[in-house]
Parts: structure tokens; sequence; C-alpha cells
């Protein structure tokens, strides 16, 4: 027989082995957690402990009830949950069949389980939790980044696990008026279907998620951030211009670009000292064979108004002075099979154990040594997911556990490393730029690009949607690489064409960064440590032809001029967790034609931009979302909302409109 109790603010519901808890968490929000074990995992991951908060529970012989706030959630005796608005509207109901209870609605012979603890021999559990589909008009966003041209997720099948362009973020923002954390750092699946919503986690000691409930999205994300964290607040010099290429191979060079920047009167806040900088990796400090004087290089630097940014690898060779001592004291991530080997690129390597409170102390303790106390405050933490070679997960051993069962968390202690050392360094307003993240990173001053993706139209359409359903993931801070990072000659039309059309995106990103690996490789300039990188070809804005330089130049003006703006929604994304860039249906929920726009979003509350995405456009057709009017940013002509007009796009011009008064 089963049993419903309340401890405290937690309904209990046990079965055979099972133990099931639900509590309050947050506004209108409700924790659920279940085990088949001794004791219930006390770990929260992503989640921080809210203030205390009650709840009304009611027993009664057929069911147990738990409320707070707007959702209510009900536990059958068979153990089915149930959640609901205040209104009564069923927000998301649990997908189970079995004949527990011959009374029920769902009594059936399949024996389907809802929350399924499948055990692995010797282990612990591979974990399906299904739920009921909310019907074939919910729709679905957040989830994190991937490289797909989808906004909304209805019908995805996708993989809870980190590569190189992937951020798995596993929280779901719901038409139907919910917000849903799957709070497990497991490698696993999701599936957004039309018959069932399921979850899986490979390898697990127990199933952990957070539900909340609310009448708009922004009160649901505003919500969630809560739970989570919110960032810092953004630097003012981050919301300008940042110059980056693949790779400026020595001090002299460097700086060149940056006097040829200020040279020229073009706005630049941040300059670059991309990877293999360094002897070896794991040693992480400047060459001096090609970076002699860095203290001389990050004074001139700040001298002109720019911030340097260097990369962090977590990956460590055999033969850096780091290596041995690292291993020997555990800092390392193991392997379970063959030799330990994690990433082999330009020799193998092995990461630094993120996961380790004693490794992030040591990794800091280099960087603050060689960069921090040199002047550096914003760092590049590259490789963040981390990236495999072969992405064995159930091969990859960390000191929290199995990758397999905990790997999506190495992204968070990542940032967590460098966050926690500038802090207690004195430093405010921390950002660091890293390529993945999971849900809480944002808490950690993580600024997240989409990694090494193609430099194509089909590329840029991806990033739209990625930069999104990120910021609806709890990621406000988000950017890609100007024109895309893999390929791009600077000499080809397609290409000045492309990074036209992606520049102009890129103003109306949370960050404005230029980055890529353009053709051709540029000759080696040295013979000794990571020399052997090469570099790419010029990427700095004048390196496209003087089309391109003269609509580069004027979108650096206009950045500059939305600074004030900008400024305020890195207030909003601080204080409320407001996502920089949304979806039309963020600001505009009761127009039903706003949730259907894919290609185009709102900058703040006040710009609508509508990117260019195809090669050859020289126009396209714009929704205006309907309870506002809207002003052509370009001609000044006024429309009202809740209709689609064709405006023109030449290639200097990326459609915007404005709302209410002009915000620069």
């Amino acid at each position: 027989m089963s049993v419903l109790k309340q401890e405290g603010n937690r309904l209990i519901y046990s079965y055979d082995a099972e133990k099931l808890w639900l509590e309050p968490w947050g506004k209108n929000s409700l924790r659920v957690r279940a085990a088949k074990q001794a004791e219930m995992p006390q770990e929260d991951w992503a989640l921080l402990r809210p203030a205390e908060a009650s709840a009304e529970i009611i027993i009664t012989e057929e069911q147990g009830e738990i409320q707070n706030g707007k959702l209510r959630a009900v536990v059958t005796k068979s153990g089915q949950i149930t959640f609901f608005h205040q209104d009564g509207r069923v927000l998301l109901k649990e997908y189970s069949r079995n004949r527990k209870d011959v009374f029920a609605e769902n009594c059936s012979a399949l024996e389907i389980e809802a929350r399924e603890f499948r055990p692995i021999p010797g282990g612990d559990y591979r974990l399906t939790v299904r739920f009921e589909s909310g019907g074939r008009d919910e729709k679905v966003y957040g989830m994190g980044q991937y490289q797909q041209p989808l906004l909304n997720l209805k019908g995805a099948d996708l993989e809870l696990a980190h590569r190189n362009s992937q951020a798995s973020v596993p929280f779901a923002l719901s038409s139907k008026g919910y917000g849903f954390l799957w709070n497990n750092p497991a490698v696993g699946r999701c599936v957004f279907g039309s018959n069932t919503t399921t979850w899986e986690a490979f390898s697990t000691k127990g199933m952990d998620y957070w539900i909340t409930a609310g009448d708009s999205p922004a009160e649901i994300e505003e919500a969630y951030s809560s739970v989570t964290g919110r960032v810092p607040m953004m630097p003012e010099y981050a919301m300008g211009f940042w110059q980056c290429k693949l790779r400026y191979q020595t001090q002299e060079e460097l700086l060149h670009i940056a006097r040829e920047y200020k040279r020229r009167g073009l706005p630049i806040s941040v300059i670059v000292v991309d990877f293999f900088h360094w002897p070896k990796q794991g040693e992480w400090k400047f060459d001096p064979t090609y970076w002699p004087d860095p203290d001389g290089m990050i004074r001139e630097l700040k001298e002109m108004g720019i911030e340097l940014m260097v990369s962090i690898w977590p990956t460590v060779e055999r033969d850096s002075e780091n290596y041995q001592e690292m291993r020997e004291k555990g800092y390392l991530i193991r392997t379970e099979r063959g030799v330990r080997v994690g990433l082999d690129f330009m020799s193998p390597t092995i990461h630094y154990d993120a996961t380790n409170p004693q490794a992030r102390e040591y990794l800091w303790g280099k960087a603050k040594q060689n960069y921090f106390d040199k002047g550096i405050r914003i760092f590049w933490l590259d490789e963040a997911e981390p990236e495999y070679s072969v992405y064995d997960f159930d091969n990859y051993r960390y000191y929290l556990g199995m990758n397999l069962q905990i790997g999506n968390i190495y992204p968070v202690c990542y940032a967590k490393t460098f966050y926690d050392g500038q802090q207690a360094a004195g430093q405010e307003n921390i950002l660091n730029l890293l390529r993945c993240a999971w849900a809480g990173s944002q808490r950690y001053g993580a600024l997240v690009w989409s990694g090494d993706i193609h430099s194509s139209f089909a590329s840029l359409r991806n990033q739209v949607c990625a930069g999104l359903n990120m910021g609806l993931a709890g990621i406000p801070w988000w950017t890609t690489d100007i024109g895309g990072f893999h390929g791009g000659d600077p000499t080809d039309p397609s290409f000045r064409e492309l990074l036209i059309r992606w520049f102009e995106y890129g103003t109306f990103c949370p960050v404005m960064r230029l980055h890529g690996d353009r053709e051709p490789k540029q000759p080696q300039v040295g013979t000794t440590g990571g020399a052997a990188c090469l570099s790419g070809a010029d990427n700095e804005v004048w390196s496209f032809g003087e089309e391109a330089f003269e609509i580069c130049k004027s979108y650096l003006n206009l950045r500059e001029k939305m600074k004030p703006y900008i400024t305020k929604l890195m207030r909003e994304a601080h204080e409320k967790g407001t996502p920089v860039m949304r979806p039309l249906f963020y600001d505009f929920p009761q127009d039903d034609a706003s949730w259907d726009c894919e290609d185009e979003y709102m900058f703040g509350p006040q710009v609508l931009a509508a990117p260019i995405l195809w090669a050859g456009a020289r126009e396209r057709r714009v929704y205006l979302p309907a309870g506002a009017s809207w002003t052509d940013y370009w001609t000044g002509e006024v429309s009202e909302g809740g209709q689609t007009i064709t405006v023109a796009a030449p290639l200097d011009r990326i459609p915007i409109f404005l709302r209410g008064e002009r915000p620069w």
C-alpha cells in the first residue's frame, strides 16, 4: 500500500522502494525529487536554496495535494502526479499506464511507469520520466543551444550532452504557461513528442526537476532565474565591440591591430589573445618568445581604453610543467579505459577536473599569477564542454563521479573556477567568455558563444534560433563568431556579403564580437611553443574590401550610440533575469502570431530586429506584433502592429523597427 504524508512543507509519497518529495521552491514553484535508495540525494545542482516558503498541503484517502501560489500538484494513491494552474487548467501530467488503480482513467494493461528507474547492473539507474503531451498546439522553447533552425522545439529530439557548438541547458518554457527544469547533470535525452514528453538520464541516483507556473513568459523566466541565479551587471566596456581572430601570433601583431583601430578612429572595447600563446597546453602563461613584455602590452592597451582578453584551455599536455603535479594531486580527469587522453589537438592532452574544488583553486592560482596580477580582467574559457576527440561519455571519470552521471555540470564548474577567484581578488561585474553552459552558469558571469560554427548563411540562420533559445534557457549573455568560425576568404565576394549580414545581426546581439579562422592560413612565425598552431587570414573590419569596411564602420558607430539602451537591458538581465534578445512573444504574449515568428526578435522591449538570413536577399517580410505602433528605423515610416509588411533591405541595412520613443 502506498503512503502519503506531510513533513513540514514537503508532501511525501512512498511505495515499495520509491520515495517521492514535492516541496515549494521559490514563488509559484515546486521541486520534485524521487529515488529508490536509502536516502534522497542531497545535491542541489543548478538550484539555489530559496527563502523559506509555505505551501498548502491537503491529504485525503484518495490523494495528496500541494499548492504554492499559482501552482498546484496532485499525487494519486497510485503515485501519478498532475500539475495545475490555480485557475484549474492542467499544465503537465505524468504519463502512467498500469493496473494499480482500477478506478483511475489511466488504468491500462500497458504497465508503463511515469517514473521508470531501470537498474544498471552493479550501479545506479537509467531514469526515464514521462509526461502527457501538451497537445499539438503546445509550443516549447529554451533548452540551450543546438545547431538547428528550430525555435519551437515541439517535436524535437534533443541530446542532453555538451559538444563543441552544442550547450544543453535543460530548461523548457511552454506556451501552456509553465517552465520546467530538468535538474540533473547526467548525459541523457529529451523528446518533446506529440504524444508524450520524455526525459532520460542514462545513469543517475535519483529524479530531480523543478516546475513553475506563470501568466506570461516574463513571469516564468523571472521565477526560474530567481532559483538558479542571475548574471552580474555587465561591465560597461563589454557592451562595445570586441576584435578577435584565430590567431594573433605575436605581441607586436596584436598591438599593431589595436593601434590601427585607434588610428582609424574606430570604436573598440576588447581585443583578444587567442589560444597557443602559451609554451604548452597546461602552462597558463605567455610564451616569452612571442610575448616578451605582456605587462607593457596590457598597459598600452589600457591607455587606449581597450581591455585584453586571454584564452584559457582546460587541457594539459603530458610533458607540460604542471602535468605531473596535477596528476599526483588528482586534479585531472581520469579515463576508465585506454590511455589518459581526452582531446588530441596539436598534442594528446587531458582536461583539468573542474568539479574538484582544489583543482579549481590550483588553476586559478596559475591564472592569477600570470594574467590577473598583470591587469587582465576578462578570460576566454574555451573548450568548456569539455570537448573530447571521442565522445565516449562513459569513459571519463570526474571528482564528482562519472561523466555519464554528472558531466553536464563541467562548464558551470569551469566558470566558477574563475568567478570565485576574481571575486576573492576584489573584482566586480565579472564576465568571462565560455563555449558552453548548463543551468546556473549565468550566476558565475558566463557569456556563452555558439562555438566553432561554419561560415555560411545556413549556419547564420541556426544562430538566430540558438541565441533566442539560450536566452529563454536562462543564459542572457550570448554571442556568436561574426562571420562564422570555419572558413571564409576575405577576398571572396560571397563571403563578404555573409560577413556584412552577420555583422549587422551581431550589432543586435548581447555582445558584438568579430572572430573566425579565415582562409588562407598564414605563414608560421616560429618553431617553438604554440607557434605550430597556424593563424588564419586577416579578420579586421578593413579586411573585407572598402564597401564592407564602410558598412561595418557604420554599425560600429551605431553600437556605440546604443550603449545607454544596452545598459538598461543589462540591468534588467542582472536584476530580473530578462533575456536581452528574445522572441516576439516574450513582449507580446497575447498576440498569437508572435509565437510563430522564428526569424525576427526583440532586442529589449523597444527594438525589433529582422536580420537578413539568405544570400542575395534585398528585401524581406517582417511581422509587426499587435498592440503597438512601429517606426522603421531607417525611413521613419510608422506602421500599426498586427500585420506583415515587406521592407527594403539593401546590403547596408538590417530591418529595424522601434516601439515607442526612440531609444537612442
